[in-house]
């Protein structure tokens, strides 16, 4: 059965596949930066909008573009946590709890724009709140199939989801996730892989922790030997996460990971029994922590692309499948749909009710591309060249455990991501743009 739309000769029809983090800061993009002549549908394969997931951390990168897309910075601090250090990244020792490394924002005089962080749930319901309210939202459109259109039959996009129902638009926005349905149709032979990761999250009442002693005010990374770590934080003003990871070989038969699945429940003693050794303050929290759920870790190659046919574009991990590293994530998705909205915003015809031309699309999908996509795949080549390291000493026969001295060098030399966490998006488009229009 065709959903009908009817539409003016000038209305321009946005699709966005996926309601994450990405999608909704898309639709309030699109919505704000373009004329009133746009319609943005999202549609969401779930059948509720329920955050899968525990922490998200969002960087003055992420922040940055929200306030600029109409986002009331009100309504972020109601849901966010800062630290009370004003330091993004805090790393301790395992064994001593000392001060090994803390770093410092390198562009932040607002303090708005310092790292905040968030339950996921509270940030979905923030970007929910912040929706215009031109915007529709559709539950349980899983996506089966998208076609580009000739130019004879329209020139658009047709999307035909799971329930036999299909939607004509001038632009998609594929914004599904990781395992993006879009993605497989343009780039099938794109695939991911297991780094071997196994990451364990939990979030509760950050009342069953307020009692221990020395509990840190900041987040922070215990650090230990072989890049082993326990992240440890507030969550908004009523939460508090824990974040634990174990490593492995992802080619050994035997590993007892293999078979994990994503977001599946996880054995807290297990967790617990990582970390015996540690300071007590670490053993404490565990023991406080009430459960823990599995996310294995998987890493995407680079896309060669991520617009496609000059009708539909990928945002967030669609876009590029970093594997979480830096927890980037979120904010890279908001800086994708940031992007997206200028680079269309850029070449929008002045006419009133009219709506950009093949070529003006194509255009606009190039220069969000050429925006964007050198700087996620850099993160991308760090990401890969860090995980063939850290693999290579896992299946080392010697298995040297690090020794005191090179943990503490290791920190000490962890690179500054200021370049990532606090990246301009908005003045990077220009610089692109301006950079482009000089080749002409």
């Amino acid at each position: 059965m065709a959903e009908q739309h009817t539409s003016t000769q000038g209305e321009f029809r946005i699709a966005i596949a996926g309601a994450g983090i990405g999608g909704l800061t898309a639709a309030i993009a699109l919505t704000r930066l373009l004329p009133s002549n746009v319609s943005v549908t999202i549609f969401e394969q779930a059948t509720e909008l329920k955050a899968v997931g525990a922490s998200i951390g969002i960087g003055p990168n992420g922040l940055r573009s929200l306030y600029k897309l109409g986002v009331d910075p009100a309504l972020i601090e109601e849901y966010a946590f800062r630290q009370p250090s004003g330091r993004p990244f805090v790393y301790l020792h395992w064994l001593t709890g000392e001060v090994l490394k803390e770093t410092a924002h390198q562009t932040v005089k607002d303090p708005r724009d310092a790292m905040a962080r968030f339950h996921r749930a509270d940030l979905q319901k923030l970007l929910l709140e912040s929706l215009p309210a031109k915007v529709t939202l559709k539950l349980s459109k899983r996506v089966k199939s998208v076609d580009i259109q000739s130019p004879q039959e329209g020139g658009g996009v047709l999307l035909a989801f799971e329930d036999g129902t299909i939607f004509e638009a001038d632009l998609l926005v594929g914004a599904d996730g990781i395992h993006s349905a879009v993605r497989k149709v343009f780039v099938p032979g794109h695939s991911l892989q297991w780094t071997g990761d196994i990451l364990f999250r939990s979030t509760f009442d950050k009342a069953l922790v307020e009692n221990i002693e020395g509990l840190p005010e900041d987040a922070v990374f215990h650090c230990g030997p072989n890049e082993n770590f326990l992240f440890t934080s507030r969550l908004g003003k009523t939460q508090y996460t824990v974040v634990g990871q174990t490593q492995s070989d992802p080619d050994d038969p035997e590993n007892p990971y293999r078979t994990a699945k994503w977001n599946t429940e996880g054995d807290v003693t297990m967790l617990r029994d990582l970390y015996k050794g540690w300071h007590p303050t670490v053993q404490n929290i565990l023991d406080a922590t009430p459960s823990t759920r599995l996310y294995p870790n998987h890493l995407g190659t680079s896309l060669k692309s991520m617009v496609f046919e000059s009708h539909v574009a990928l945002i967030g991990d669609a876009g590029h499948t970093h594997g979480g590293a830096f927890a980037a994530g979120g904010s890279l998705a908001m800086n994708d749909a940031h992007a997206l909205g200028l680079a269309l915003a850029h070449v929008w015809p002045t006419e009133k009710n009219t709506k950009p031309s093949r070529r003006q699309l194509e255009r606009a999908l190039a220069l969000f591309d050429g925006t964007r996509r050198p700087h996620v795949n850099k993160l991308i080549e760090l990401v890969e060249i860090g995980l063939a390291a850290r693999q290579a000493k896992l299946r080392d026969e010697r298995k040297v455990e690090e020794t005191d001295k090179e943990l503490r060098e290791r920190i000490s030399g962890l690179s500054d991501i200021a370049w990532l966490a606090e990246h301009d998006v908005e003045a990077a488009f220009w610089d692109f743009t301006q950079t482009e229009v000089a080749k002409l």
